[in-house]
């Protein structure tokens, strides 16, 4: 009570901060007669001026009023828009590396070009990021017109650009991409062999668009670049053989999770099964040395006990198919992951495909966090502020409207079940159809969408349904989606990046109905002014009819989401309504809704196609969406808790990457490990503390054969009296030198160096890509050690830590065993030497709403055309350099992640689809 009495004298603390920001507003309009006065050229000078100031010791935040009232003149002089006085308060909350929470419709997109400015005046470039590569091509264009008339450069960074294309868009002072594009971007430059092959530019300062989409909803899955393991064909089918015949008594399982676990008297008895086989490397099952075993053993129990045949999938030509459990459709080219589908394979007797292997990832808690400064803007980000300052440190700051917010939010209307609800659905949009009310309507699923549509259609309402595929059709029908009785059916609106307009969009019209007329046609501005006056009227038409009417179908999991699409009515002052339609029938109120008492007085007290509205039900709704929203957090905070002690180490072997690939030489690193490596076999032999007739010297001996290929006289050596480990050590370490130094003397001093850092860096990868391996097994097995009353997170941690040290100690004696016993042949140098280029690895980041594949592979495909080149009998082949053969799969339901019909063993994306791609300019994926 005392709060609210507070709240309403002095404003919230939100409102007193944004209140504080009103000075430096009024700074930047006294400025504007100023900046208004100047030529052209006299404001792109501007750029140069701050950037001396800056050089003279002034800071960013001492030349914001001014930079910011010259972005705001820009705009007016180049796009016809001029900033509102509460775009320059979202603009100065960017600048500040926090969350700017603006209204739908009230021009996010225009404000971030004020930060964006500001701090790309100091050269250290400045990212953009944004939910789809429709909106970074978009925004890059529309928006940095304004840039590039004050000087700066502008990039875009979108699938199919080549290195050379990166790595300018990087150069330039402004770069729009998309989350996917920058996180796999920064996975593969820590996958070359030299500075100059990598793109990305130092970390400075990044504008994230719908934040809450991207670093909550997708942060649920991280980044992962794969490629192919080795086969390991026989192992699943020793251990499906095993897991067939184990009694049900064994293991405990979770049909709803599709989760199982093995019991005490299981894990007993699948341990002697396995140690039968010698698969085991050490006696206990649950040794870490294990790791990978039990893990393939727990995929292999998932698949005979809890997947079912011809309900979770098929067997196809040979092949095991998912069955998309939503839509009972067969979801070709889709692999589970984590060995699963290998599993199912070898249960199925079928040809087992090699499993991916991670070779790089990160979450994108870890990837945007290594930003100095971070910053985002959505229309809905309130609900998860403590999540964002507690991963990101990031302040959410609640931006006023620039005109008071007209809309009228209903009280939600109750349905016994789906077929009332559709059907009072359909009734009350066929009514405001008729009216000339437009109606945007929102659906969870696409499936919910076919069924309203054929609902619609029994109504005889024409609408149009948004198709989640290709963007910038979908940013066409957002944007006339205001017109006269336009009625729109949309799966989700977040990230939609179109306003809809009442009377609909000018320049959308323009563009689709004057595509044909040239810039330069006299009848074009008369066509222009025609489009003008009827959307005008057309506004006003749609304003009497009550502005535009959302309704949505279902409540989501998350508040955001339903937030976002109230806050596409009433934009701008215009008038708008909301309403939601629920039934008991409702994935949330079914899971997590009211108890099953509710349920049976609503079944018991209404008539079928009654509804009922009730303050006390909207907040039983709410505290079901507050319960979604703290699992989903937990979801990802545990997966960040994870990912976190993987980031320590991926820094480490990252930093030491770096340091390689910058050093002249690393002849000083290869000494320093090859002395390890002998203290480390000395020392396994012979003990500290320990007699000499103690000491394993029979293992000695073979161990310094078998990795330093020599044969010291250590027989001799210890006959003499005052022998101990610490002389043996610098004995051998001095041999070792001895024979490098031999070896060096014979070779090329510049060739020596390149091959040093050659080897080294292609050992570190490779044993970096087997340790992801083993923490991914080792994470998926790890939960187990909660039945012996330890956290499995403390658990993952220590052993991540020992496996780490581990894969340390084999890189120093790979690299020490390869250089000291290969023998090299340098061959005369006829050309420059050229580094190798990264494969065409698998990209992959699974959208966690839909569960579709929400990234492109991102490489260029006339790098692939030149790879595939020179593959014969492939289609790019059969077609000479830099062309490709016909596509005879042309028109037919391929999906683009499948592998290509014609056995070429690449994505068909990568191979025939290729053709489709180029002809049709449309997005991709």
């Amino acid at each position: 009570m005392i709060q609210n009495i507070a709240k309403a004298l002095f404003g919230s603390s939100n409102d007193r901060y944004v209140k504080s920001l009103d000075k430096i507003v009024r700074q930047i309009n006294a400025l504007e007669p100023q900046i208004q006065a100047l030529t052209d050229a006299e404001l792109v000078a501007q750029t140069a001026k701050f950037r001396e100031q800056l050089e003279g010791g002034k800071t960013l935040d001492d030349i914001l009023p001014e930079a910011f009232a010259t972005v705001r003149e820009a705009s007016v002089r180049v796009l016809g828009m001029r900033h509102f006085d509460v775009q320059m308060v979202g603009g100065m909350v960017l600048h500040r590396g926090e969350i700017a929470e603006m209204r739908t419709g009230e021009g996010k997109t225009l404000v971030a070009t004020l930060a964006t400015y500001l701090n790309a005046i100091e050269g250290k470039g400045v990212h953009v990021v944004t939910v789809n590569d429709y909106l970074a091509r978009r925004d890059a264009d529309w928006m940095g017109r304004i840039h590039k008339f004050l000087g700066l450069t502008v990039g875009v960074i979108v699938p199919n650009l080549n290195e050379f294309e990166r790595r300018e868009a990087y150069g330039s002072d402004i770069t729009y991409g998309t989350n996917n594009e920058f996180g796999f971007d920064y996975l593969r430059d820590n996958m070359k062999h030299d500075r100059a092959q990598m793109v990305q530019r130092p970390f400075n300062f990044a504008i994230v668009d719908e934040v809450d989409s991207i670093l909550i909803d997708e942060a649920r899955t991280p980044l992962i670049i794969s490629g192919p393991t080795d086969d390991k064909s026989e192992m699943y089918v020793t251990i499906d053989a095993i897991v067939k015949n184990i009694d049900e008594s064994f293991y405990e399982a979770d049909e709803k999770t599709k989760n199982i676990s093995w019991t005490e008297e299981g894990a007993e008895k699948i341990e002697a099964l396995l140690a039968d086989t010698g698969l085991l490397v050490t006696d206990n099952l649950y040794d870490v040395e294990n790791t990978q075993v039990v893990h393939h053993l727990d995929q292999a129990l998932r698949a005979n006990k809890m997947f079912k045949r011809d309900i979770d999938y098929i067997v196809k030509d040979d092949k095991v198919v998912i069955i998309d459990e939503f839509t009972g459709r067969m979801m070709d080219g889709r692999r589970w992951s984590n060995g699963l589908h290998q599993a199912v394979e070898a249960k199925e007797g079928v040809k087992i495909e090699p499993e991916n292997q991670t070779m790089a990832s990160i979450t994108f808690q870890n990837y945007f966090r290594m930003y100095p400064k971070l910053s985002g803007m959505t229309g809905t980000a309130a609900t998860e502020a403590s999540e964002f300052w507690d991963i990101y440190k990031m302040n959410v700051v609640e931006i006023p409207t620039n005109v008071p917010v007209q809309r009228i939010d209903e009280e939600d209307e109750f349905y016994k079940n789906t077929n009332d609800k559709f059907q009072a659905i359909a009734k009350a949009i066929a009514e405001k159809s008729k009216i000339g009310q437009p109606v945007l309507v929102g659906t969870v699923s696409i499936e919910k969408s076919e069924l309203l549509s054929s609902f619609l259609e029994k109504e005889g309402v024409e609408h149009s349904v948004l198709n989640a595929r290709f963007h910038e059709m979908e940013a066409h029908i957002v944007a006339q989606a205001g017109r006269l009785g336009a009625v729109t059916i949309a799966t989700n609106m977040a990230g939609r990046g179109t306003d809809i307009q009442l009377g609909g969009n000018v320049e959308f019209r323009i563009e689709d109905e004057l595509k044909d007329l040239a810039e330069d046609d006299p009848k074009r501005p008369l066509e222009i002014d025609r489009i003008k006056a009827e959307v005008a009227a057309e506004r006003q038409k749609v304003l009497d009819a009550g502005g535009l009417f959302v309704l949505g179908t279902e409540r989501h999991e998350s508040r955001r989401i339903d937030n976002q699409l109230r806050g596409r009515a009433g934009r701008q002052g215009d008038p708008g309504l909301s309403r939601f339609y629920l039934c008991l029938e409702d994935d949330l109120l079914r899971i997590f809704g009211p108890d099953t008492l509710f349920a049976r007085m609503m079944n018991s007290n209404l008539a079928d196609g009654e509804a009922i509205g009730s303050k006390w039900l909207s907040k039983a709704i709410e505290t079901a969406q507050k319960k979604v929203e703290a699992r989903n957090y937990d979801i990802r905070k545990q997966v960040v808790e994870y990912d976190d002690v993987m980031n320590d180490q991926r820094k480490v072997i990252y930093e030491q990457r770096g340091e390689v690939m910058d050093s002249e030489a690393v002849d000083d690193v290869v000494v320093d490990m090859r002395h390890d490596t002998v203290n480390t076999i000395v020392g396994e032999a012979c003990p500290p503390g320990s007699y000499p007739e103690q000491w394993d010297v029979a293992g000695l001996k073979e161990r310094l054969g078998t990795v330093l290929g020599l044969e010291p006289p250590i027989d001799d050596w210890l006959q003499e009296e005052e022998v101990d480990p610490e002389l043996l050590e610098q004995r051998i370490a001095a041999m070792s030198d001895e024979v490098m130094e031999a070896k060096i003397a014979e070779a090329d001093p510049a060739m020596w160096k390149r091959l040093e850092k050659q080897i080294l860096l292609e050992r570190l990868d490779h044993h970096w890509k087997e340790h992801l391996s083993t923490l991914d097994a080792l994470r998926q097995v790890i939960f187990l050690r909660a039945y012996a009353q330890k956290q499995p997170i403390n658990e993952y941690k220590r052993e991540a830590f020992v496996l780490f040290e581990r894969m340390l100690d084999t890189l120093r004696e790979d690299v020490t065993s390869i250089l000291m016993k290969a023998q090299f042949q340098f061959a005369p140098q006829t050309a420059p030497l050229s580094l190798p280029e990264l494969p065409d690895f698998l990209t992959g980041h699974i959208d966690p709403l839909s569960g579709f594949e929400n990234s492109d592979d991102g490489d260029d495909s006339r790098m692939r055309e030149a790879l595939f080149g020179s593959l014969a009998g492939s289609p790019m082949a059969a077609a000479g350099p830099g062309g490709v053969a016909d596509n005879p799969w042309a028109g037919e339901d391929i999906s683009r992640n499948a592998p290509c019909p014609c056995g070429s063993g690449n994505k068909y994306k990568h191979c025939h689809g290729a053709v489709g791609a180029k002809a049709a300019a449309a997005p991709t994926e």
